[in-house]
């Protein structure tokens, strides 16, 4: 009887683990969906990229830079945004903001636990680039 209340014990934990470990991986990231991509015949080697990014409650998304120009548009909800060497700013709906492919974003987050975000995001990197590269872990600023 023992063994089989300590299996359950066991086999509980485990899946409460799980579901722990599952709903962090959630909050590291946001989802990101193409909606268009196209050359520019009017800038050789280069082509814009259009997508949403969705935010669910509390993501966070790892440090990360652009290959590319990167014009964002906040369709709904809040973002905190903050670029190495600056201070992080709140970017609220209907908000724009801009990063050059030089610009390493150290913090990237919903700012909201409850309420999803949603950016609206234009590229215009190199042909076949990948428009995000995800960078090694960097030392926190301003107390991140």
């Amino acid at each position: 009887m023992i063994r089989i209340y300590v299996f359950s014990l066991f086999i509980l934990v485990l899946a409460l683990f799980q579901s722990q470990a599952s709903s962090s991986a959630n909050r590291l990231s946001a989802k990101e969906t193409p909606l268009m991509t196209k050359t520019l015949p009017d800038v050789p080697g280069k082509e814009g990229l259009v997508e949403t990014v969705f935010f669910s409650p509390g993501a966070i998304v790892p440090a990360h830079r652009h290959s590319a120009d990167v014009f964002a548009y906040v369709l709904e909800g809040s973002i905190i945004t903050q670029l190495k060497g600056g201070k992080p700013q709140t970017v609220h709906t209907g908000d724009v903001f801009y990063e050059s492919p030089t610009d390493i974003h150290l913090d990237s987050r919903n700012a909201s636990k409850v309420e999803p975000a949603k950016l609206l995001v234009f590229y215009v990197k190199k042909i076949g680039a990948p428009p995000t590269v995800v960078l090694p872990s960097l030392p926190a600023e301003n107390g991140r």
